[in-house]
């Protein structure tokens, strides 16, 4: 299930995401982006996580954390104290258009 929903909203995302960059020449994109820090960065990430994996999975990953590298944001979540094994959710958005370009989960 949880598959499905990752593939629907990576299908989804890459078609809003194509629609936007047409769109582009008419719109007006802020100078550092529309997700231009780490607090907003987050915000978006929590936003596409929790429906997916569910508020109560999402809360115990917090906090969250986000790393910028070559224009993209890594969303992540933290291991719940004393857990050592499974995995975070993470989502990847880009800092120019904030298109979700992936959403994970390490099992």
């Amino acid at each position: 299930m949880r598959r499905n929903i990752t593939t629907a909203v990576a299908v989804l995302s890459a078609f809003l995401c194509g629609t936007l960059v047409l769109a582009q020449t008419r719109s007006f994109t802020p100078k550092n982006g529309f997700v231009p820090d780490e607090k907003t960065a987050v915000s978006v990430g929590l936003a596409v996580l929790e429906p997916i994996y569910g508020k109560d999975e999402i809360s115990a990953e917090q906090p969250f954390s986000a790393k910028l590298k070559n224009g993209i944001w890594a969303v992540t979540g933290t291991f719940p104290r004393g857990q050592r094994f499974g995995g975070v959710a993470e989502v990847r958005i880009s800092k120019k258009d904030g298109c979700i370009l992936s959403v994970t989960h390490g099992q």
